[in-house]
């Protein structure tokens, strides 16, 4: 039997689907590219946008042309949240929510085939399991889960809808995966979760703690933490990353907004007087460090000049690059019944301004680097003959590929920005690292 896979959203879903896949190999089947034909095709939706929702149904419809005898399974957040609407998709078999997704091999064993799709999802309390994932498959860096579900109510959200409340497993399980990526020859390793700076709900532990323990892991020669919340980005947190020789310099905090007034009808835990302060006290300790920030642009109540103020702070915020959402109404969530929804053009017009923003601070920010000589982790060819690969602080580096590259970091001259927006770099002769 064979069994293909495709992944939607965030990093959290690829280390999970990763973990379903081993399951299945588990099982005997063999697993195959999803572009071509199986006999069991699994998609793990992403509900965060509409966008999300209209891709996971494209997935879906796709999975049906390729082999119509196939059985066609549906898990992950939109999944959990709308299962009725992806059972009214011509193709669909088996809906499977948040907790019974993992179990799939055994939901198949006794399957057959009906006219209308079997769903089968829970309700999400305070009992749902923690179901622990990790990526293989690509030797050069995994996504390690160490956290899932969210205890916070932001008004625009149904990730806690999707997913549940906040929970980990404990810091000494985490290690031993760890300790098992390294064996496997993993490279880098990406922490992951919904809230990971949330870690400890379950086992009293804190992130903190967990990262000064994933620090001694032998093997791993690069960890990045995954979006952290600016309140829960504490101080001891920036100085272990500052002087630690694994955690590479690079930080993911969302944003969403950089008018107060907005934030607090979104309900997030800060002020923009406190993300300002995070990201001065990261560059104080970390000047070359890489800071991406998430922005969604047209929630309701963002006037002219919310968004202007919105604007001008993110021109002014020492960031490397904006990673801009446009906002979409989802259903369950407070913002969906909100008044003063904007139009859809004119939310396309702002998030166009913010996108423009952010290439302007990513070149920016790469202009720095340029001359200077940075350890870059080789991962994949491009189509145009070259490899790439990042340095510790998330510059997108190209070099020629004529050299066995992939899975090694070598030293490289950064040179200039392509057209592609990416860093040419010239090899230091004899610089690679046994990792």
């Amino acid at each position: 039997m064979r069994v293909a896979f495709h992944t939607l959203g965030c990093k959290l879903n690829y280390s999970e689907t990763s973990t379903l896949a081993r399951k299945f190999l588990e099982a005997g089947y063999e697993r195959v590219d999803f572009n071509g034909e199986a006999d069991v095709y699994v998609i793990n939706t992403c509900s965060v946008t509409s966008k999300a929702d209209r891709k996971s149904k494209e997935a879906i419809k796709k999975a049906r042309n390729k082999n119509p005898e196939a059985t066609v399974v549906a898990v992950g957040c939109y999944a959990q949240l709308q299962p009725d609407k992806i059972a009214n998709i011509e193709g669909v078999d088996l809906i499977l929510g948040s907790s019974e997704k993992f179990h799939i091999p055994e939901y198949l064993k006794h399957y057959r085939k009906r006219e209308k799709p079997e769903v089968h999802t829970c309700t999400l309390n305070d009992s749902v399991e923690y179901e622990p994932a990790y990526s293989l498959g690509d030797r050069t860096r995994s996504f390690l889960k160490v956290q899932d579900g969210c205890d916070y109510v932001c008004s625009y959200c149904t990730v806690p809808l999707a997913r549940g409340r906040s929970r980990n497993q404990t810091i000494r399980s985490i290690i031993e995966e760890a300790r098992h990526l390294a064996w496997y020859g993993i490279k880098e390793v990406v922490l992951t979760g919904v809230n990971i700076g949330d870690f400890g709900k379950s086992t009293g532990e804190s992130f903190y703690n967990l990262l000064g323990e994933l620090e001694k892991v032998e093997g791993i020669d690069r960890i990045r933490i995954s979006s952290i919340e600016p309140n829960l980005l504490h101080d001891e947190i920036i100085l272990l990353v500052s002087q630690s020789t694994k955690f590479m310099p690079h930080f993911h905090i969302p944003l969403q907004s950089g008018c107060n007034e907005i934030l607090g009808t979104m309900k997030r835990r800060y002020n923009r007087e406190l993300f300002r302060e995070r990201t001065e006290q990261i560059k104080k300790y970390i000047p070359d460090a890489f800071i991406g920030v998430d922005v969604i642009v047209g929630f309701p109540g963002e006037d002219r000049d919310k968004f202007k103020e919105t604007f001008h702070f993110l021109e002014d915020l020492n960031a490397s690059y904006y990673h801009v959402f446009s906002y979409s109404q989802r259903p369950g969530t407070p913002a969906a019944k909100m008044k003063d929804q904007l139009p859809a053009g004119e939310i396309r017009e702002r998030s166009r301004m913010i996108q423009q923003l952010a290439d302007k601070k990513r070149e920016q920010f790469y202009r720095q680097h340029l001359g200077k000589t940075k350890k870059v982790l080789f991962e994949k060819e491009t189509n145009r003959g070259r490899i790439y690969g990042f340095t510790e602080n998330y510059i997108n580096v190209e070099t020629d590929s004529k050299q066995a590259l992939q899975g090694k970091i070598s030293e490289v001259a950064l040179k200039e920005i392509n057209e592609q927006g990416n860093v040419t770099g010239e090899l230091i002769s004899d610089s690679h690292y046994r990792i």
